[in-house]
């Protein structure tokens, strides 16, 4: 289940790894754990969703707007990837998509307070800018996040581009790896030390459309991620800091 391996592509690097099958979380699905989705919402029709505990609209000034209903499809494949690792964790959708995947700084920041503010245990960010502008603003509500014991999944990086707030100091940074098995996660350190979460880009299968046909990316990989750690926060409930995950991932080997 853990050990030192190779990631298999150009950039390969020793990792440990955590696989919803391994013997440390089969009897685990995220039981009493609280995830907050920032997506487009959820569509609770879908056959792929369970039961969702509540949630907000936000508007691109940080309002309250609207209902939770998703529109794209996106929020709702993401909570899909979510629930089928962890079916047991409380999914509460924060809803800043609005007819495009497109969002404000201001919008980001308000759904990081709110999580904080409704105590959710994990932020689920499949989403992320490249961006310098307004980043003051995201890195001050990662901080408040980071401080209260906020696990806050966002990607690192796309396309050979720094995503943010994936990139934050604190952050649960995902990185896309095609090669990872979509029922585990493999945790590697950055050069300047930081740890990094490699996951399958892939999003739960739909019946009869094939993979390559089916959303996936960097989204996934963070909602994969999300899903693992859902699992893993049940089993222990201390874990606060992307550190302590990796710490812990590693002590189950």
């Amino acid at each position: 289940m853990s050990g030192v391996r190779e990631v298999g592509d150009p950039s390969s690097v020793p990792f440990v790894s955590l696989s919803s099958e391994g013997p440390h979380l089969q009897s685990f699905r995220g039981r009493g754990v609280r995830v907050a989705v920032v997506d487009s919402g959820v569509n609770p029709e879908n056959p792929h969703i369970g039961e969702v505990a509540g949630g907000i609209g936000l508007g691109s000034r940080g309002e309250i707007q609207g209902s939770v209903l998703d529109e794209l499809g996106h929020g709702t494949a993401v909570t899909a990837a979510i629930q089928e690792k962890a079916p047991g964790a409380e999914i509460w959708p924060v809803k800043v998509f609005h007819g495009e995947l497109a969002t404000t700084a201001t919008a980001l920041a308000r759904a990081l307070d709110w999580a904080r503010e409704s105590e959710m245990d994990v932020v689920n960010l499949s989403l992320g800018t490249p961006l310098t502008q307004s980043l003051e603003l995201l890195e001050a509500a990662m901080a408040r996040a980071l401080e209260d014991g906020v696990l806050v999944v966002s990607p690192r990086e796309h396309r050979g581009r720094r995503w943010w707030p994936g990139s934050f100091p604190g952050a649960v940074g995902v990185l896309l790896d095609w090669g990872c098995p979509r029922e585990e996660m493999r945790i590697v350190r950055s050069p300047e030390g930081q740890h990094l979460f490699r996951a399958s880009g892939y999003p739960r299968p739909v019946p009869g459309v094939p993979p390559h046909r089916n959303l996936r990316g960097i989204s996934f990989a963070a909602a994969n991620v999300t899903g693992l750690l859902a699992r893993l926060l049940e089993r222990n409930p201390e874990l606060t800091s992307a550190e302590a995950v990796a710490d812990s991932v590693a002590g189950l080997g």
